[in-house]
């Protein structure tokens, strides 16, 4: 190829020519300055670039392609050069040559080629899709005796940054060549910067040098063979801005390209400038280009998404999480399609569509009020689900998660947060909103407080907030002394602003409870009415000597009996009082006791209807006892009477 076909193959995009001043011996800039990979003897055992996406640029086409990045036979032969040399140089016949480049970023590997022996040079596309946000690392490394030239670059607004590489310098090229672009920045004032270069192999090579910001020329030192020199500057505001490094080979060089390292420094430590760029040599077709399109069911690009080659005729597309695969296509070019995430494709230029759809379920939500055994579904209540409001029973679409529900309020229930709902890609979940419902049931006797046997209304209430209406059934349940000729269950429905009511008379011969029940909730309460004293008795009796005695009795109801209370008064010592009380019939007595004088207990006992005190002196006697009889209070009252 001839020699001028490669002078066009520039080392970056711009010509830099106006940077040097009238008075340097250069008046332009131009040429190839070739990036390298030495196989052995070379202290970097693999060249490093660095590739920064930022979010904004996420997803644009990266356009990674390189030049010459197989090994020329043809270009060092039996120690000459040939036409149209780049400098791919051979050391030992017969020995395997090769060069493995692999592109790396967050998520690991997103391309690795390799690349072997030809006899011609071509332009070749490594990657040509989008990338998520992220740095990413481009590596070579060679195998074998000998060192591959080639020139990478990349689609704007992207670039290369390494600060270690190495180039190859070449006897062809007689003007000089850029290797680097440094940017430097106002935080670095005061702060040292380093450049080195190594293994120039002396002055009669080539000359190096550095245009500082105002065109300044300064010229670096050389590097002998096998050899590292540094020099150093310390960052003024006059020198914030791009610093171009440049390399020419002198006529008295004695090698056909030498193979050089540069590194950059700021304080000891790397610091990355800006390399690489070429233009094609007119006429040349790009070899093996691979385009992908990595889009959604509707054409859109998906964001992040990207592709991977597995050696050279393997693409995959690599999708966010989730992502799921749909279809794959070839556009242009031919090959297989493995599946709707594989295409095996045949070298050249080849177009390949992926499509691949976000995952996708969907939750359901719905609700209902328990009540008893009961689950009464709720229509149009609210709830609220990633950020969404919507009503019951709703479905909406989600990614695949776990997202909480947040209840919305209905009156006259409580109601606590559901688990949250799983939601899994293709599928349908559910989530049911479970809400109690409250209610109460009262009890009002009126009036409550009647004579004996007298009758009181008796009303059972069952009331709630909840708006719907509810099912139940009032039941009244009356205690021994109470009774009624009415209904004691009502059943109906109730709900907000509509309570469910059972009135019913009853007569009240006793003081007790009764209880209303609301079923199916089994919900229960009581309600009490107090039966007035049923009335009492009095007696006085006079006997011979003088001796005086007078007696009163008074009946409470209490319970499920009465108590009996007899007060005995005398003014005379007497034995054998017998204090008449008739016991109604059926009734029975029990729990006799007797208080005497000054808190005595004199000995007293049952006597069939009279209660029998051994000895008495004058005072007072309280004598009690519990009268167990089902009897009304009416029935139960009768006269005492004394006797000794």
């Amino acid at each position: 190829m001839p020699m001028p076909l490669y002078r066009s193959v520039i080392a970056v995009l711009t010509v830099l020519g106006a940077l040097l001043g009238a008075g340097h011996a250069q008046g332009q800039v131009v040429g190839v300055l070739p990036l390298v990979s030495v196989g052995q003897k070379w202290p970097q055992a693999q060249e490093s670039y660095v590739i920064r996406v930022s979010p904004q640029d996420a997803g644009k086409p990266i356009g990674l392609e390189v030049y010459s990045p197989t090994f020329n036979l043809a270009d060092y032969v039996d120690g000459r050069r040939s036409a149209g040399y780049f400098g791919d140089e051979l050391y030992k016949k017969n020995e395997v040559f090769q060069s493995t480049f692999t592109l790396s970023g967050p998520g690991g590997p997103v391309v690795e080629r390799k690349y072997g022996m030809n006899r011609e040079h071509t332009w070749e596309s490594v990657f040509a899709g989008g990338l998520p946000a992220g740095t990413y690392t481009l590596k070579v490394v060679s195998s074998g005796d000998g060192k591959n030239s080639f020139a990478l670059r990349v689609a704007a607004p992207f670039v290369l940054e390494t600060s270690d590489f190495s180039v190859n310098a070449r006897a062809s090229e007689k003007a000089a060549v850029l290797a680097a672009t440094l940017n430097v920045t106002p935080d670095w004032v005061g702060r040292a910067v380093a450049l080195q270069n190594y293994d120039i192999d002396g002055p009669g090579e080539a000359e190096t040098w550095v245009i500082q910001p105002g065109g300044a020329r300064v010229n670096l030192k050389v590097s002998g063979n096998g050899e590292t020199v540094t020099d150093s500057f310390t960052v003024t505001p006059a020198l914030v801005g791009t610093w171009q490094i440049y390399i020419r080979v002198l006529p008295t060089t004695k090698q056909y390209s030498n193979a050089i390292r540069y590194s950059f420094r700021l304080d000891g430590q790397p610091v990355r400038a800006q390399v690489g760029g070429f233009a094609p040599p007119d006429g040349l077709k790009i070899s093996n280009q691979l385009l992908v399109d990595v889009l959604d069911p509707q054409g859109q690009p998906i964001p992040g998404a990207s592709y991977t080659l597995v050696g050279d005729s393997v693409v995959r597309p690599q999708l966010p999480p989730g992502y799921v695969p749909v279809s794959a296509s070839i556009v242009q070019g031919s090959g297989n399609i493995t599946s709707a995430a594989e295409v095996r494709f045949q070298p050249g230029f080849t177009k390949v569509r992926f499509v691949a759809r976000p995952p996708s379920g969907r939750l359901t939500v719905d609700a209902v009020a328990i009540y008893g055994t009961q689950r009464i579904p709720l229509t149009g209540t609210p709830f609220e689900v990633a950020g969404r409001t919507l009503s019951t029973p709703g479905t909406v679409p989600l990614a695949p998660g776990d997202y909480a529900v947040k209840p919305g309020a209905v009156p006259g229930t409580t109601v606590s947060p559901p688990l949250p709902g799983h939601v899994t890609d293709s599928a349908t979940s559910r989530v049911t909103i479970e809400y109690r419902v409250q209610t109460d049931i009262t009890l009002v006797t009126s009036p409550d407080i009647v004579n004996a046997c007298d009758v009181t209304q008796v009303t059972a209430t069952a009331r709630t907030d909840f708006p719907q209406r509810l099912p139940g059934r009032l039941k009244l349940s009356l205690p021994s002394g109470w009774s009624t000729d009415y209904p004691l269950e009502a059943p109906g429905e109730f709900s907000a602003g509509l309570p469910l009511r059972l009135k019913v008379p009853v007569r009240v011969c006793r003081s007790d409870s009764a209880e209303a029940i609301l079923d199916p909730i089994d919900l229960r309460t009581t309600g009490a009415a107090r039966v007035r004293s049923p009335g009492g008795s009095n007696v006085t009796r006079n006997v011979q000597g003088g001796a005086r005695a007078s007696l009163a009795k008074t009946l409470d109801a209490v319970g499920g009996g009465y108590t009996v209370t007899l007060r005995l008064a005398v003014d005379s010592a007497l034995t054998n009082v017998r204090v008449i009380d008739p016991l109604p019939s059926g009734a029975a007595r029990t729990n006799l006791s007797v208080e005497g004088p000054a808190g005595t207990a004199p000995r007293a006992r049952f006597d069939g209807d009279a209660v029998v005190l051994a000895q008495v002196v004058p005072g007072t006697y309280v004598v009690t006892y519990t009268l167990v009889s089902d009897q009304p209070a009416d029935r139960v009252g009768t006269v005492p009477d004394l006797d000794w």
